[in-house]
């Protein structure tokens, strides 16, 4: 398998430290906000990346860490009368919230930045051991000039950067470059005691500090969007290798590319977004997550009702096959299939070739259908590759229409049998009023489970559903 690593720029054959498993790092999210619609991109693109790895067989250990003390953070709690404290904790539950929609796994472990202080007060005091920081006024800085290897990860020159950089009002750098490590307390910020004094940790720091304590040196995946190449990736290297003697920190750094609007890269900054829980109200979640995934992750997306209504259609073809054979399949998948279909990922993580093969495999799992003939392996070779790519289809739970649901057997008269059975009971009713002629009833019927999202296809064997 060979990946594109950022670190170098090149497609590298991919090896992991320990046999057998990979320690796999994301820069989760700095929850001042809610997330936007480009949140839920990197989300998925990496889930992928972790399925496919876990369907190969590795053991992968999946952290995802929580900013939840930041500048930003800070300067929404001000703006909205409350504490940094309960503006983290509502927009964290807000991304998770949206992360669940999607389909996307929970992290192995999710630490949270304010819970690992004293790992990054640790790693702050070893570099001022060795001149690689020194404090100032209370603050802490990294110095970059100390660092050989500075620019490594984003090609970027130092003498080009200083030519562009200047030392803000009340700052104490030596250099234009050096960035915080740690900051002195200001009245009403969150603090913690520290050999420096009451204060914070820098962005940069956290993601250093926890992706060594759970993953050690040398882990294998690095991933964030790639607005974070620089500078907060570049300053993650410099300050985790500077501390351990210039030991590599990770080995391969993955980047996805940004959602765009109109053109524009979302972002926080600017106001330029869609909300992705409202995005998600207004789409099928899983067709959200197969718009991310038909575009290579590290090419930029264009997000629009266009698209969305496209992968839509899209995921219909795809659950429509599967419907047509009920249940679980047994017997072996279709070898041939599988192989294409890693061949295609292990260029990459290409999903978006992966989905190819996918659509290949419906196209002509549906001629056999069509045909009488088995397609028992092809069935079962989607299942696998649905799996990866996070796409099954849900299970039928009707939960959030049982009111409606119950509303409409009362009108109907259609008698149910058990609870949550209002779907079933009202296709019994409906294939009732069919065999007495009454269309009026069966067309209503079917029309108001529609207005829920409930469709219902008359096959061969009878009417079945599904949700929209």
């Amino acid at each position: 398998m060979r990946i594109y690593n950022t670190l170098g720029r090149s497609h590298t054959e991919f090896t992991t430290r320990d046999e057998g498993k990979v320690g796999f790092y994301i820069c989760g999210p700095t929850v001042q906000s809610r997330p936007h619609v480009g949140h839920g991109r990197a989300a998925v693109a990496f889930d992928v990346v972790r399925r496919y790895l876990m369907w190969l067989g590795y053991e992968v250990t999946y952290v995802q860490n929580v900013t939840d003390v930041d500048d930003k953070i800070i300067a929404a709690a001000a703006e909205q009368g409350r504490t940094a404290d309960e503006v983290a904790v509502d927009a964290a539950r807000a991304f998770s919230a949206g992360y669940r929609k999607l389909g996307v796994l929970p992290p192995t472990i999710e630490p949270k930045a304010t819970e690992h202080i004293p790992q990054m007060i640790e790693m702050i005091e070893r570099l001022i051991a060795t001149d690689h920081a020194y404090p100032a006024d209370g603050d802490v800085l990294f110095s970059v000039r100390s660092f050989p290897g500075y620019g490594k990860l984003s090609g970027r020159n130092i003498d080009e950067l200083q030519s562009g950089a200047r030392v803000e009002p009340g700052e104490h750098k030596r250099d234009p470059l050096d960035f915080a490590l740690w900051k002195a307390a200001k009245p009403g910020e969150p603090s913690w005691e520290s050999p420096w004094g009451l204060g914070r940790p820098g962005w940069h720091i956290e993601c250093s500090a926890m992706s060594l304590e759970y993953l050690g040196l040398g882990f294998d995946i690095h991933a964030g969007g790639h607005d974070l190449v620089f500078p907060h990736h570049e300053n993650e290297i410099a300050q985790a290798e500077a501390a351990n003697e210039g030991a590599a920190f990770a080995k391969y750094w993955i980047h996805n590319g940004m959602v765009n609007l109109g053109g524009e890269k979302m972002a926080k900054s600017t106001g330029h977004i869609v909300d992705l829980l409202e995005a998600l109200d207004t789409y099928q979640p899983m067709a959200m997550r197969l718009f991310y995934l038909r575009t290579h992750y590290r090419k930029p997306v264009e997000f629009t009702k266009e698209a969305m209504d496209d992968a839509a259609a899209s995921l219909e073809r795809l659950w429509a096959f599967r419907r047509r054979v009920s249940g679980p399949v047994e017997g072996a998948a279709d070898e041939v299939t599988l192989g294409r279909f890693q061949a295609v990922l292990e260029d990459d993580f290409d999903v978006a070739g992966g989905l190819g093969v996918v659509f290949d495999t419906v196209r002509e799992g549906n001629r056999l259908l069509d045909s009488g003939e088995d397609a028992g392996p092809l069935v079962a070779a989607y299942d696998e590759m649905m799996t990866v790519f996070g796409l099954l289809e849900p299970d039928k739970d009707v939960t959030d229409v049982d009111e409606q649901l119950h509303q409409i057997v009362a009108v109907v008269g259609a008698t149910e049998t058990e609870a949550g059975g209002a779907v079933d009971a009202l296709i019994e009713r409906r294939e009732q009023a069919r065999a007495a002629r009454d269309w009026a009833t069966a067309d209503s019927i079917r029309d108001e489970l529609d207005e829920l999202g409930i469709i219902i296809e008359d096959t061969a064997d009878g009417a079945r559903w599904h949700r929209r």
